[in-house]
């Protein structure tokens, strides 16, 4: 018999794809390999991506976890401070030779804090004696409570215009043990109102902020601890403006 290869050559290619298809359908799968995963639309909830083993996980979300056990503290502190701020400029009277904000009575309770905050560089700390020298340098005093304040020049009766506290709980720099301290960064807080209009005193603490993030190489963060831009700056003054207009209303009212 003759060979033809007008036959031979398309069986021998036919044969060759048969044999393929054989070998790529018999190989043993790998688990979960050809099945289809069920859509969004069908399960009701989305199905996340995950990398790794579950110990990678467990570490993200436990410092997560820290993270947000920080910033509750952080809060506390804060606001614990501001309170006991606002207690004793109350039982002072807001100081009788200094004339109060608009609006401002000396049994009025707090309204608002505004927070910022100065952070370490990535991975480091700030070291106790930079930062006390830091906050001397920046024209902060070392006081009540143990934080640093800002006062009204030849006024301190007033009451702090803003202050700054550790930013790790409960907030106060043992001056005892200062040599020791590592902290992660530190608190600039003004309680409303207080002794000076809001934006006077947002006008005093945002530029002491910037000085101190200077002199340590820190970073100047809002109140979410983002980076304050001058977006957010323009923002908090539109808002501090807003309120100090309100308080003066309140007070024509008053009268």
């Amino acid at each position: 018999m003759s060979w033809n290869a007008s036959v031979g050559i398309p069986l021998a290619i036919a044969g060759a794809i048969v044999f393929a298809l054989i070998y790529w359908f018999g190989r043993p799968r790998r688990p979960g390999q050809g099945r289809r995963m069920p859509s969004l639309r069908e399960t009701g909830e989305r199905v996340e991506p995950t990398f790794g083993d579950g110990a990678a996980n467990s570490a993200a979300a436990a410092f997560d976890q820290g993270q947000s056990e920080q910033d509750v503290g952080m809060r506390e502190a804060l606001q614990s401070l501001s309170s006991a701020i606002a207690a004793k400029r109350n039982e002072d009277g807001g100081g009788a030779a200094t004339k109060p904000a608009a609006g401002m009575r000396s049994d009025q309770p707090i309204e608002r804090i505004v927070t910022l905050f100065v952070a370490a560089p990535a991975g480091a700390d700030f070291h106790g004696p930079d930062l006390v020298v830091a906050a001397e340098k920046a024209g902060l005093d070392f006081g009540d409570l143990g934080i640093f304040h800002r006062l009204l020049s030849g006024k301190p009766e007033a009451g702090p215009v803003f202050s700054m506290a550790n930013m790790v709980k409960p907030g106060s720099f043992d001056m005892i043990q200062i040599e020791s301290l590592r902290t992660p960064g530190v608190s600039f807080f003004m309680t409303l109102p207080g002794p000076l209009s809001a934006l006077d005193a947002w006008e005093a603490m945002l530029p002491t902020a910037q000085r101190l993030a200077e002199l340590l190489d820190g970073r100047v963060l809002d109140e979410q601890r983002n980076a304050l831009g001058r977006q957010r700056i323009a923002h908090l003054r539109d808002e501090l403006r807003a309120w100090d207009r309100k308080q003066e209303r309140n007070q024509i009212r008053l009268r």
